[in-house]
């Protein structure tokens, strides 16, 4: 039999848990304010771009769910059924998130079109200005929240939220800029135009959201760098004759990595048990989220490797 050195399924700790839940319900306390107050500014301006930004809000409630209930299901710790975590629920978020939001730029591009053919002005513009400037700061706060735990967390599903709320603050700037040229300048065509480019912005962030979820969900390997830097970690080893077949991947904040070590054919089963474990630990100190695996192999052994 030969040696293998693992480490078990990285959890993480409580400080994580509860930055991730308290993003989690920021975002939806956030999405229910916005919906509230552009709900009003709709009915009292008239605005097509208010009202791609209000639809932008109502998915942005039912995506802040799908995130919260994602990374509930995220942090739970790995189980009989579940041994290599639940990490993927984030990925699925991403996706359910891209659709929905998919799904709103397809209504707004609808009504803006509509509003181009049949240009009208903007009423209440104090009450619209006034309604996306407290949007557009409450937007930034939650952005740069998210920002704050996407950096001590490795969550993707609140990566994918902060992507699209990111968005918005570019949506919100839009329609402020539409209701004042609109309302000082009698330009009610930048209404619906503008209205148009929020819909490109909007899908801009559904290809990253996308982009970030299927890479998780389809086990892309880490960055060329992160290979790079765990290879050289193993290598460092003044034992360790050579390294192959490394394969890695990331399940939302987790990450996995896996290879075989090339030792000395004489080595005892003790001391090869030893070196692995001496460079599982140099690698866990470079990579704390990750779950090491390391299978020995004696050197020069002939045998079928991975050509990547």
């Amino acid at each position: 039999m030969e040696p293998l050195a693992a480490k078990q399924i990285t959890t993480l700790d409580p400080r994580q848990i509860r930055l991730m839940s308290v993003a989690g319900y920021a975002s939806v306390g956030v999405a229910l304010t916005l919906i509230a107050l552009k709900t009003w500014a709709w009915f009292a301006t008239g605005s097509i771009a208010l009202l791609s930004s209000l639809a932008d809000s109502l998915l942005d409630l039912l995506a802040s769910g799908v995130t919260l209930f994602a990374v509930k299901v995220a942090v739970s710790p790995a189980d009989r059924e579940h041994r290599f975590g639940h990490g993927k629920s984030e990925g699925i978020a991403g996706v359910v998130q891209a659709v929905i939001i998919t799904g709103s730029a397809g209504y707004v591009c609808v009504q803006a079109v509509d509003r181009l053919i049949t240009p009208s002005p903007v009423e209440s513009p104090a009450v619209g200005f006034f309604v996306m400037l407290a949007s557009l700061v409450l937007t930034i706060a939650l952005v740069l929240l998210q920002r704050y735990v996407v950096a001590h967390t490795g969550s993707l599903a609140i990566a994918a939220d902060a992507a699209h709320y990111r968005s918005d603050v570019l949506t919100t700037l839009a329609v402020l800029l539409a209701i004042f040229l609109s309302t000082q300048f009698g330009l009610h065509i930048l209404d619906p135009l503008l209205a148009l480019v929020v819909v490109a912005l909007i899908l801009w962030s559904v290809y990253t959201i996308i982009l970030a979820a299927l890479n998780v969900l389809l086990d892309r390997e880490l960055e060329d760098i992160d290979r790079k830097r765990i290879a050289e970690i193993a290598r460092a080893h003044p034992e360790v004759r050579g390294l192959h077949d490394m394969r890695t991947r990331s399940s939302g904040a987790a990450q996995f990595i896996q290879f075989h070590l090339e030792l000395d054919p004489k080595m005892s089963l003790t001391r090869a048990h030893e070196i692995c474990d001496a460079v599982e630990e140099k690698v866990q100190q470079s990579f704390p989220a990750a779950e090491v695996l390391i299978h020995a192999d004696p050197h020069g052994l002939p045998e079928n490797r991975d050509p990547f």
